[in-house]
This record gives structure tokens, sequence and C-alpha cells, in this order.
């Protein structure tokens, strides 16, 4: 039996009845309570979001010909179109900066600093692989993710039992990649290859190789994946795993020369008075993350009353999960939550896209977190506990 066994079974060996991998589940009462008064709290603030701003408009409608000649008006979103246009002249052999810096200036993008110009790997894959190749490709990825993460579910205490119920919160988390009208937004390929990298992440058996080439590849296609792979990173060097930390540090060494030669690239194309991006930081509190994860899932078919505490329960759930992956899936849940509630203006509120997959996933585990805090807070009667 190797470490990674090892540490898993002690895990799962109950001590006074209750499983060790059930966070809660011995917390002293006092801290229990302190823990339930910030849940209440963050379920009240979520509730009623205080400055969340109203949902974007509507697509413009836009119109376009057919093969016929035949006018049709659809409705289609501008980044997409935007997205679309630049791989259409990356096709015909345009440099892609000069297509990327031109179409975004004609269409009132802004073009300063350079890191508003995306990243060209997801252009150059998409041009290459053609419209029915991406969609094959988008395939895979989703059945990866699903089938990676399954089986991590799989190998960890607890979670064979909640393991459908986060599969399919895992693919509500990210409908919106299903379809391949979608597939020219970067954030739905690189949420897909965190939730991987994730799955496929069990260093304490020895595999991390797999899930180091699927967060290399999510770097590669949206730089919003760094705090992941930086997490990634934290993790193995705490954990004195130190081959695999030194493999993530050169993994973020080399996307940060990259980035750098990448941005240089861009801003050779700025011209004197180029719109300019305003900042990103935008400290909207709790209201930035509710409005980043509600306008880019399902949960914008609901008022916020409602959602706001549906999102603070997912993250919570994963808190009461105490094992590899729970305890990672807390931090790195919790970090872009963080993260969103300072950076972020209104018009990005598609980077929630980035982490819902896993945010989603989290609530699974709210039947577990959330009686065992009660008992531990000795708000709830009842010493047995149920791990189903």
């Amino acid at each position: 039996m190797d470490a990674h066994d090892t540490g898993l079974a002690r895990l799962a060996q109950p001590a006074d009845g209750r499983p060790a991998w059930d966070r809660y589940a011995a917390m002293p009462r006092g801290l229990a309570r302190v823990v339930l008064a910030l849940l209440a709290v963050f379920l009240v603030l979520a509730a009623i979001a205080p400055g969340y701003a109203p949902p974007p408009p509507d697509p413009p409608k836009v119109t376009v010909k057919d093969a016929s000649g035949h006018k049709v008006t659809k409705e289609e979103d501008n980044d997409l179109r935007l997205y679309r246009l630049i791989n259409e002249r990356l096709a015909r052999g345009d440099d892609y900066y000069v297509a990327a810096t031109e179409e975004q200036r004609s269409h009132d993008y802004p073009v300063a600093p350079g890191l508003t110009v995306r990243l060209p790997t997801l252009a150059f894959v998409s041009v290459a692989l053609g419209p029915n190749g991406l969609i094959a490709l988008q395939v895979l990825v989703f059945v990866a993710m699903m089938v990676a993460n399954g089986r991590r579910l799989e190998a960890e205490p607890g979670g064979s039992d909640r393991g459908p119920v986060a599969l399919a919160l895992l693919m509500m988390g990210i409908a919106s990649g299903l379809s391949p009208r979608y597939n020219m937004l970067h954030e739905i390929w690189a949420a897909q290859l965190i939730a991987l990298s994730f799955g496929l992440h069990r260093p304490e058996a020895g595999k991390w190789r797999a899930a180091w080439c699927a967060a290399a590849a999510a770097l590669a296609v949206r730089e919003l994946a760094l705090p992941f792979v930086l997490l990634m990173a934290a993790w193995a060097l705490w954990h004195r795993r130190w081959r695999e930390g030194a493999a993530w540090l050169a993994l973020i060494a080399a996307f940060l020369v990259l980035l750098w030669v990448h941005v240089g690239l861009a801003e050779a194309q700025i011209r004197p008075g180029d719109p300019v991006s305003p900042s990103w930081i935008a400290i909207r509190g709790i209201a930035g993350l509710m409005y980043k994860v509600n306008n880019s899932t399902l949960l914008s078919l609901v008022p916020v009353w409602l959602s706001g505490p549906l999102i603070v329960l997912a993250l919570f759930g994963w808190t009461g999960w105490r094992t590899p992956m729970g305890t990672f899936g807390m931090f790195l849940t919790l970090g872009y939550g963080f993260a969103f509630m300072i950076a972020g203006r209104d018009n990005n509120f598609y980077w929630g896209i980035m982490i819902t997959p896993l945010l989603f996933m989290g609530a699974a585990f709210l039947p577990i977190a959330l009686p065992s805090l009660l008992r531990a807070a000795a708000l709830r009667r009842g010493a047995e506990r149920s791990v189903a």
C-alpha cells in the first residue's frame, strides 16, 4: 500500500463514529458557532447583494446573409462575433496581432494595454481544426473532464456517495460550454481544462503529470488560469513534493515569459489615440462575485435573492469535505471567489465561467457540511451522522 492509499485509508476510518474526512464533525462548539454565524452573514449579504448591477442587455440583432444572399437576422454576442472575425482573417493569412488589434479598434474595443488582446492559442487551434474539428475537440475535453473527476471522486473517502450529484453539478456549471455556438469563448475552454486538471491531479499516487499538461493548456488559452497553477505549485510545495512543485514553478516561469512576448507583440500594434481599457480592478464585494457567476450560468434565470445564497452554499459545501480533493476545491473556489470580488468590471461577467464548474460541484457536499456544522454547534439533535 503506497502513501496515497495509506493517507486516504486513514481519512476513511471513523473516529468515535465520525469519519475523519468530515471537517466539521469534531469541531469545538464555540468555533462551530463562529463559522455558522459567518455563514449566516454571507448568506444574508448574498441575498441582498448590495451594489448588484442589472444583468447585461440582450445581444443585439445582427444582419447577415445566408448562402443564397438572403438577409437573415440573428442574435450574436459581440465578443463571439469579434473572435470569429479575427479567426477569419487569420485563416486568410493575416498576422494575428494585426488582425486582432484592427478588429478591436474598428468595433470600439479597447486596444491598449496589450493584455486586451487575447492569447492567440485558441485562434490558431480553431483555424487549424475547422468548425467540425473544434466541436470534436470540445466533446473530447468535456468527456475527459467528466471521466477524470468521476474517477477522482471514487478514489477519495466520501466521494463515491456524492459522485453522481457532483458530476451533474459539474456539468451544470459548464452548461454553456456544451453549445458549439460558444466554442469561440476562451473562458469556456480554460474552465473545462482547469476542471480536467483538477480531476487528473492525484499526486499522492504519483499522478500529476497529466494534470500539469491540462493546466498548461488552460494557461495557453486564458491567462486567468494562472491562479489555479499558482495554487497547484503552492499545494505541491506545502506537501514537500519538490519535483512536482518544481514542475509547476517552471510552468509559471515559462508562461510569464511567453505572456511578456505576447503583450509586446500586441503593444507594437497600438496607435496614438487607440481606446484604452479601464482598470480591471473594480472592488464590488460580494455583488461582484454574484454578478459574474449568475450571468455566466443558469442562475441568471432566478432572482439574485435566491441565486446569491445558492452560490454561498456551494462554496461552503467544499469546506466540509476534508480530503485532498475537497480541501483543494475549497481553496480554489474561495480564492477565485475573493478575486472576483475585487477584480472585473460589469462587462467582464464571463470571467465567472472560469470557476463555475468546480464551484457548482461544491453543492454536492452540502449534505455533509451543513448538518455536521449544526451538530458541532449543538443546534441540531443527534450524535450519529449520515455520510450519504
